[in-house]
């Protein structure tokens, strides 16, 4: 698509959808996993960056036809058109769950190494601050127990992603607080 993107910003709209384990009276897998609130939200940024705008869009609904609809259980797809939940009901804790987890941990993982953009961690920008949304909310709840646990086959996928978003944290630490000095 020749479009240039900012990666921890895919990266966070990629987990985005599950917010709403944090979210009081929010059902998990509900309304905020819909693919048309995500078109809906990203309407202003369609307006603004036209086709630009499409791998934003992806990643935030890979989530949940991915994620979730696949693997993970049952979603409200289409909500707010109807409540009904949809999904192939293919259980967290299962083999076929781990492995497509695992699937999809190792091609970003190659894809990032392939074009570079994991070099894009290791650098200060603003948009690296974005990743505590995903870690604080998500990554790091789910060793808690809370509300998901994690089968133990995809702690080291959820560790690298927590070191690897901890560091592009840590290196744009330094300038903002140089920035407030």
């Amino acid at each position: 698509m020749k479009t240039e993107i900012n990666i921890p910003v895919v990266l966070t709209l990629c987990i985005i959808p599950d917010i709403d384990i944090i979210i009081p009276f929010v059902a998990h897998r509900g309304p905020i996993h819909s693919i048309l609130i995500a078109l809906i939200v990203l309407i202003p940024v369609f307006a603004i960056y036209h086709k630009k705008a499409i791998p934003y869009l992806l990643a935030l609904i890979q989530h949940s036809l991915i994620g979730d609809y696949v693997s993970g259980g049952r979603i409200q797809l289409l909500w707010p058109v109807t409540t009904q939940y949809y999904g192939m009901e293919i259980g967290i804790q299962s083999q076929a769950n781990i492995t497509i987890e695992w699937m999809i941990f190792l091609t970003s993982i190659i894809i990032m190494f392939k074009t570079k953009d994991i070099a894009a961690f290791f650098q200060p920008h603003n948009s690296n601050l974005i990743l505590t949304i995903p870690t604080f909310t998500v990554l790091l709840p789910t060793f808690l127990g809370f509300p998901l646990e994690v089968p133990t086959w995809l702690i080291l996928p959820h560790l690298v992603y927590i070191f690897i978003f901890s560091a592009s944290i840590a290196v744009e630490i330094p300038k903002v607080l140089k920035g407030h000095q």
